[in-house]
């Protein structure tokens, strides 16, 4: 039962960030609505892919502006499931096209399952809980010019207040690839 929640819960997240992506997009091919891959260029409006190391999930990144995106992430684990939304600014990094910082804030909202387990040192989660946060994130994401593909680091603070009134901070480092659009 409670996959089939965080099935639907990941499709309710997933399905209106791709809708809302894909409507914000200004440069798109009119014939078809959808960008070509960004390719031969080290500037993006919207990419897909995988975020690993701390929240480990699917993540969709989107420009609003030229130096702001919109990136949800949606986290999976065995018996656990989180949706975030971060605000982000980019600027450029060493003065290298394609290098920039990224730094932003947002909020999460996660659901655990019936499993009782340790996430971290001294930090265990009662059954059921449901938990929100408020995030932060600062990072590096490079710009591979030749091939449509982004590749970041970043480190995503947060702190998360759950419904059994525990609370906890973890700094969630991460690992990023993503396909550009």
């Amino acid at each position: 039962m409670m996959g089939r929640l965080m099935s639907l819960l990941a499709l309710l997240v997933l399905i209106p960030t791709l809708v809302a992506a894909n409507a914000l997009n200004t440069g798109d091919d009119s014939s078809t609505g959808i960008n070509p891959p960004a390719i031969n260029t080290f500037n993006y409006s919207t990419a897909i892919g995988v975020r690993a190391i701390g929240t480990s999930g699917i993540t969709v990144k989107h420009f609003t502006r030229s130096t702001i995106a919109l990136e949800g992430i949606l986290g999976f684990w065995p018996d656990a499931f989180s949706a975030t939304l971060l605000m982000e600014k980019h600027t450029l990094a060493f003065n290298e096209p394609g290098l920039r910082w990224y730094y932003g804030i947002g909020g999460h909202l996660a659901a655990k399952s019936n499993r009782v387990r340790y996430d971290g040192p001294g930090y265990r989660r009662a059954s059921g809980d449901v938990g929100l946060g408020v995030d932060g994130i600062f990072g590096i994401e490079y710009k591979i010019r030749e091939v449509p593909i982004a590749l970041c680091m970043d480190l995503k603070p947060f702190l998360e207040v759950t419904s059994t009134g525990a609370a906890f901070v973890a700094l969630d480092p991460g690992l990023g690839i993503k396909v550009t659009f």
